[in-house]
């Protein structure tokens, strides 16, 4: 059964062309690489902006464009199989951090307790992580 939508389509429309517009065409549907890339800058640029305030004006998009990022590398990524701590393990080494380099995800003694396997990593900070190495918040849950 067709049921109407519950939005006005034709006020959308300007919307959604000014969003893309002001956006550089970033927002939208991921066909390519170079797409993909420049929809990781953006996430990188709103996870700087927004952080953990789930209530930023902006945390919404946030979470799209996370969305739309994860179903680009659902469908072309692969991702090998590894434990979460081991992957953040990984990237501190190649990128020359200790535990105290990352407040901005957690305190330290927290970042030791996820690296020990003590302590699962939460969706905020999975965003957070995936932002500051560049690569998909999904290696990290």
């Amino acid at each position: 059964m067709n049921r109407p939508v519950d939005l006005d389509l034709r006020a959308l429309g300007p919307a959604w062309s000014a969003l893309r517009k002001a956006s550089g065409n970033r927002i939208g549907p991921i066909r390519t690489r170079a797409q993909y890339e420049r929809m990781y800058r953006l996430l990188q640029s709103l996870v700087e902006i927004v952080g953990d305030d789930e209530r930023h004006e902006l945390a919404d998009l946030l979470d799209l464009v996370g969305d739309l990022i994860e179903a680009y590398e659902s469908a072309h990524v692969e991702i090998p199989d590894a434990e979460p701590p081991a992957v953040l393990r990984l990237l501190m080494e190649q990128h020359g951090l200790k535990q105290q380099d990352l407040p901005d995800i957690a305190p330290q003694s927290v970042i030791s307790e996820i690296l020990a396997g003590k302590r699962r990593i939460n969706a905020r900070q999975a965003k957070a992580l995936a932002g500051r190495f560049g690569v998909s918040a999904a290696v990290f849950l």
